[in-house]
């Protein structure tokens, strides 16, 4: 029987933000970070993963832990973070979990032979002398990897731009082998962080974290955390590694932008760090994104809204709701739990705040 979907679209027990959906089979699944109720740090559990029926999104299944924290090498009694990761298939059709730990400037990747299984540490992205991603002089700390993989080669997205850090210069992309470790192309500035924003079109938008990658027809789409944080945006390029143009917010998690019900630079829930990406289900698009509860930051929970992609590849900001993957209004009857994902009106410093970027200062 199907369910009817609600945002957030796991249990209300569950933390996994970050969320990177793909479709594989005839199911949706999801990878992620994972938080505790009440963490006092952001990652703080093993990856697991939760996948639906792609004609069902409100009936998820728990898939258990794909990954413990302890299967790298590098933090055998577990003391370090898994960190945002993402997957992809590769040439030999076995499935690459990639990711990078709290503590350290690499990229690391496990693999495993379906999309929710045992997965296995494989090795760190590195240069063919051997030297890791990250380490070699003149590279900058990788961080949030997103992939995606075309024919033998595999385009890993890393970085992450704090105001006032020119140190680092923007979202970067490194081009794999079919072995899906080894860097065939070193890596490029694809898109500014805000100390090397100005005259490149993505000013008050600039790359903050959060890499994530699709391909839509043969237009690439780098989804990201803008240096406000609480948004996603995106960009687009017919180049998966040059020419990327800023296109616009896809989902804010506290409503900025929309002016439909309520002043356009006025939040309407608390806001904070955002990731993730859209993917399409059936017919339709969506947007998979976090937002933040239990007054913390360490305790986030996915969501996500159907949206739509123009004939000229333009994605409208959504509006955030409680019905998300429904597409719809909620049905309007029997009960519905309290935790639901509504707009709640903030108090007027905080919205102040949010209407001047500053409140992740």
């Amino acid at each position: 029987m199907k369910k009817q979907a609600f945002n957030p679209y796991l249990p209300s027990w569950e933390y996994i933000p970050d969320g990177e959906p793909y479709v594989f089979g005839d199911r949706v699944y999801v990878y992620g970070s994972h938080d505790y109720f009440n963490g006092y740090v952001f990652c703080m559990g093993d990856y697991v993963c939760w996948s639906a029926p792609v004609d069902d999104l409100g009936n998820w299944r728990y898939e258990g832990v794909i990954y413990p924290k302890t299967a790298d090498p590098l933090n055998p009694e577990g003391k370090m973070c898994l960190y945002a990761p993402d997957v992809t298939v590769g040439p030999d059709g076995r499935y690459y979990l990639y990711y990078v730990l709290d503590k350290v400037s690499v990229v690391s990747v496990a693999v495993c032979d379906t999309p929710a299984g045992k997965y296995e540490f494989y090795g760190y992205v590195h240069y063919e002398d051997g030297t890791r991603l990250g380490e070699k002089e003149g590279d900058e700390p990788q961080f949030d990897p997103g992939v995606l993989t075309e024919g033998d080669m595999t385009y890993i997205y890393t970085g992450a731009c704090g105001k006032g850090d020119k140190s680092r210069t923007g979202a970067m992309a490194t081009v794999l082998g079919a072995d899906m470790l080894t860097i065939r192309e070193a890596p490029v500035f694809v898109v500014p962080g805000c100390e090397y924003g100005a005259g490149t079109g993505f000013e008050g938008h600039e790359f903050f974290e959060a890499s994530s990658i699709r391909k839509v027809g043969d237009t690439y789409y780098f989804v990201y955390s803008s240096i406000l944080m609480h948004e996603l945006c995106y960009a687009t390029s017919k180049n998966p590694t040059r020419d990327f143009v800023y296109g616009g917010v896809i989902v804010s998690n506290c409503d900025l932008h929309i002016d439909t019900y309520k002043p356009a630079d006025m939040p309407t829930a608390y806001g904070a760090n955002n990731h993730g990406s859209i993917v399409q289900i059936g017919e339709d698009w969506y947007i998979f994104y976090h937002r933040h509860t239990n007054n913390t930051w360490y305790s986030r929970q996915g969501c996500a809204e159907k949206l739509q992609i123009m004939p000229d590849g333009s994605i409208p900001q959504v509006k955030i709701t409680s019905c998300g993957l429904n597409g719809g209004p909620l049905e309007g009857k029997g009960e519905y739990p309290a935790y639901l994902a509504c707009n709640l009106f903030l108090p007027i410093p905080h919205q102040f705040m949010w209407a001047k970027g500053i409140f992740h200062e």
